[in-house]
């Protein structure tokens, strides 16, 4: 893989629809399953190297839908969240974790200082610089996406579509007060703020006081084009709503 790539993409990060005029900003911190070849295949086991351990399945095809509808710029990152979890800040140990649920990462155990200084600079540093860029440019409304497993150590997740939210609730409060009666939605599940999932919209939405919110949709209904399809339109019929309800302000420097 070349340290450039085309349409606003580099080794770790892609930009899509840079010139995006909506005001929302998406973020899909865990799109790709890549492992970089500097890192070989960190020891995993071959069915845990396309699990959901190591990438969001279905949430980069969501986002791609989401960012055409609302006109809206895209973030996405290349690199698996097993070689670096960019939702988690460099000193969070799942950042670069060792175990992730039942998957065993060799090639992360007793990293060096200068290992994951590598990995920081190159993967976590790049995503953000691309975020703060966009939203240096113009405030937006952050909204990431993400999807997770159906069933976690053992147990059945009844949660559809996760709503999940920090200190700022604003965009989530809108959204869960058009959450169709027809499906499974909840407020911060099937993890919240104290699993240490809110990175992101601390560090690009809180931080900047901008409204924010993590989507965070169970794989099985992301299994064929019709089905993200389907979920996109849930989505918008939440966030449309939500986003002219909730101003975008950013806060006072």
């Amino acid at each position: 893989m070349s340290e450039r790539q085309q349409d606003g993409c580099e080794a770790t990060v892609c930009v899509t629809n840079a010139a995006g005029a909506g005001a929302v900003l998406l973020l899909c911190e865990h799109a790709s399953a890549h492992i970089p070849s500097r890192y070989g295949d960190l020891g995993l086991r071959p069915e845990w190297r396309d699990s959901h351990a190591a990438w969001d399945p279905g949430a980069l095809a969501l986002s791609q839908l989401l960012s055409e509808a609302l006109d809206a710029p895209l973030v996405s990152g290349r690199v698996s969240r097993l070689v670096y979890d960019i939702n988690r800040p460099p000193e969070a140990a799942a950042a670069m974790p060792a175990r992730s649920e039942l998957v065993e990462i060799p090639g992360n155990a007793d990293l060096t200082p200068a290992q994951r200084a590598e990995r920081i600079a190159t993967v976590y540093r790049p995503f953000c610089e691309a975020v703060s860029g966009l939203l240096d440019a113009e405030a937006r409304a952050i909204v990431t996406v993400h999807s997770f497993t159906p069933v976690y150590f053992g147990a059945a997740r009844p949660t559809e579509i996760g709503i999940l939210h920090d200190s700022d609730a604003r965009l989530a409060e809108a959204m869960l007060a058009h959450a169709p009666a027809t499906r499974r939605v909840d407020r911060n599940m099937p993890y919240g703020p104290e699993d240490g999932v809110t990175h992101s919209l601390q560090l690009h939405g809180i931080a900047r006081g901008l409204p924010n919110v993590m989507l965070e949709v169970r794989n099985d209904l992301l299994t064929t084009p019709g089905d993200i399809s389907g979920i996109a339109q849930e989505l918008l019929a939440m966030l449309r709503p939500a986003l002219a309800a909730v101003p975008v302000e950013a806060a006072d420097a």
